[in-house]
């Protein structure tokens, strides 16, 4: 468990600080008036996400597959890692919108690939600590964004210097993490082969085809957008919109982010903990959604610091326990052991693609009104949307299980 949180922690490091910070001051720096520097940044985030949704699904179907004596989740793990180090430093220098765009979705890629295969150690090795696994990968979101963006604003690095040393990091903790993390060999070849013949007559059934699996696909992805909606131009609110100093506007941001951390660490491991013990998944997902649109209202009742202070704790104690039961509850909707990797990937694709469409929506409505409140108008709305819709989940426990090697 150690090791699988240290290797979420970079995984969330490296790919949440570009998003928080790095991309919106690059692009910012880079373009016209703010609010071009606002469309560019929706723009490069969903572009990425795009390329993140299609590649998470696609490696984890063929880490399903994989048959290397290295693992089946090892090898895609440590390519991940080196990808989205490497995209990370084309980030770095790449100039102008389109090549920093180009270059970022290099990173999302290599992200997305190891996401993939770590998300797919929940479900293979782990029955009744699932709620605490997802709780510690969804507290390492949190706890990421606070190392990636404390570092760079405390030690005073460059742009460039800030993408460098996340890409050192993700190579280094990314490879050696996923070399500790056990992923058991394969059996003997005669095993195998004795397996496959059996897998020819083995009943097959997609947990796609499953209405509460696809409908927690789409709460996982509105929440998610919601969310986005109310972090995700954190840095361009605090600028133009309660008009902090640029000189403070980045201490401002972290200060934040602190918030929103210990809120979400707090919550998702209390209610992860609670539901592995007492159940009720289902239930405590849409609270948790409800919770995460209060951020909203408050910010439109009184837009302050001190208000946007108070909305980043009630944002993070509600989108922490989200994130960490609707994890938990999708596990529980598994039907086909082998597809463990690819369904998983489904899952962490609906939250990437509501978190990288959302900056464009969001900068879409920002640029409406010229202003942020109907923004915050919106975060309110979808979460209080994807609350209803995972009220329409049923889980099951008719698991389908796989031959087991002797």
């Amino acid at each position: 468990m150690v090791w699988f949180t240290l290797a979420w922690l970079a995984i969330w490091t490296v790919q949440l600080t570009p998003i928080q910070l790095l991309l919106p001051l690059q692009l910012d720096t880079q373009s016209g008036h703010w609010i071009d520097g606002v469309v560019w940044s929706g723009l490069v985030l969903s572009a990425g996400g795009l390329a993140g949704i299609i590649a998470a699904p696609m490696a984890g179907r063929l880490s399903d597959r994989t048959r290397s004596r290295f693992g089946r989740r090892r090898p895609w793990a440590i390519g991940g890692s080196v990808l989205a180090a490497l995209g990370l430093v084309l980030t770095g220098s790449a100039e102008g919108p389109v090549l920093v765009g180009a270059a970022w979705l290099v990173t999302s890629v290599g992200v997305s690939v190891a996401s993939s295969a770590l998300t797919a150690l929940i479900a293979d090795q782990l029955d009744d600590q699932r709620g605490a696994a997802s709780a510690a990968a969804s507290s390492a979101q949190a706890v990421g964004v606070v190392v990636g963006v404390a570092a760079i604003v405390l030690l005073g690095l460059s742009t460039g210097a800030s993408y460098t040393v996340l890409a050192g990091f993700i190579f280094v903790v990314g490879t050696l993490t996923a070399i500790l993390l056990p992923d058991p060999p394969l059996p003997h070849e005669a095993v195998l082969e004795f397996h496959a013949r059996r897998e020819l007559i083995r009943p097959r059934v997609s947990s796609l085809l499953d209405p509460s699996f696809t409908r927690l696909l789409v709460s996982r992805f509105i929440v998610n957008v919601g969310n986005a909606f109310g972090t995700s131009l954190l840095l361009f609110f605090l600028l133009y919109g309660i008009m902090i100093p640029a000189a403070d506007a980045e201490n401002s941001l972290l200060i934040l982010i602190v918030i929103y951390t210990v809120f979400v660490v707090t919550a998702s491991i209390l209610v992860g903990m609670v539901t592995d013990r007492r159940g009720s998944r289902r239930l405590w997902t849409a609270v948790s959604a409800l919770v995460q649109a209060c951020s909203g209202v408050i910010i439109l009742i009184s837009p302050n610091f001190t208000t946007t202070a108070v909305a980043a704790g009630v944002m993070g104690a509600g989108y922490g326990a989200y994130m960490a039961v609707s994890l938990a509850l999708a596990t529980d909707l598994l039907l086909d052991p082998d597809d463990h990797a690819r369904d998983l990937s489904l899952v962490n694709s609906s939250a990437n693609l509501g978190q990288l469409i959302g900056p464009l929506l969001g900068a879409g409505l920002v640029a409406l009104v010229g202003g942020f409140w109907l923004l915050f108008a919106a975060a309110a709305a979808v979460s209080v949307l994807g609350a209803g819709l995972t009220l329409t989940v049923h889980p099951s426990r008719a698991v389908l299980r796989a031959p087991q090697p002797d």
